[in-house]
């Protein structure tokens, strides 16, 4: 098996359980077997083994020596280092992106929050959310950064899942709305203020 073709089998896997993990679908603590998914996927154990890294490279995974390899649990102090993690990198990357910011990406900004305005299910509330908050950060530039922001919101996809499971009202995102018309008026200070300020919301969300 190629490189190129073991690594996209591996993104392929890790996206897969990392879905199942972050639905609770597979719940914390439970472990993950290398023979079964290598099993279920057709593939050997060089991708799954890089799947589990990069499962923990977003915190979803913990690896124990001679225990392999379980679901990580999660606490509300986690929650709260996930927000702050959030807030100050997204901030970072917004005041990046500013000076490349245009009409039509914040035109992308809005249709997104519309989609997570009248979203069905948590499922595709968060997949139109992180589609917001991607898009407007994005022009920033910084690749690292924002790999480094995904995996924070992988893990805050889990913790807003875990409380919205069993009841779900789509929210009317006003903070997303006031970003959006910071940015349009030329406040990019404001812009992340505003978003720092949203995103450590979820450090005052208790996981259930």
């Amino acid at each position: 098996m190629t490189t190129a073709k073991s690594d996209t089998i591996a993104a392929q896997i890790s996206k897969t359980l990392a879905s199942r993990i972050i639905a609770g679908e597979i719940e914390a603590g439970s472990r993950l077997r290398q023979d079964h998914i290598a099993a279920e996927f057709g593939a050997s154990h060089v991708p799954v083994r890089e799947a589990f890294r990069r499962l923990e490279a977003q915190g979803l995974v913990v690896s124990e020596p001679r225990k392999g390899v379980r679901v990580a649990g999660f606490s509300l102090e986690e929650v709260r280092e996930v927000a702050e993690m959030r807030a100050a990198l997204e901030g970072l990357a917004l005041r990046n992106a500013l000076p490349h910011m245009t009409k039509s990406i914040l035109d992308q900004a809005e249709e997104a929050n519309r989609a997570s305005d009248h979203a069905r299910d948590v499922q595709s509330w968060e997949e139109a959310n992180r589609r917001f908050h991607r898009i407007i950060l994005t022009p920033c530039g910084m690749p690292r950064l924002l790999k480094a922001i995904d995996d924070l919101h992988t893990a805050s996809a889990r913790f807003l899942f875990s409380g919205w499971r069993a009841e779900w009202e789509a929210p009317t995102d006003r903070d997303h709305r006031a970003i959006l018309d910071a940015l349009r008026t030329g406040q990019g200070e404001m812009a992340a203020s505003v978003l720092a300020r949203h995103v450590q919301t979820i450090g005052q969300k208790r996981p259930k």
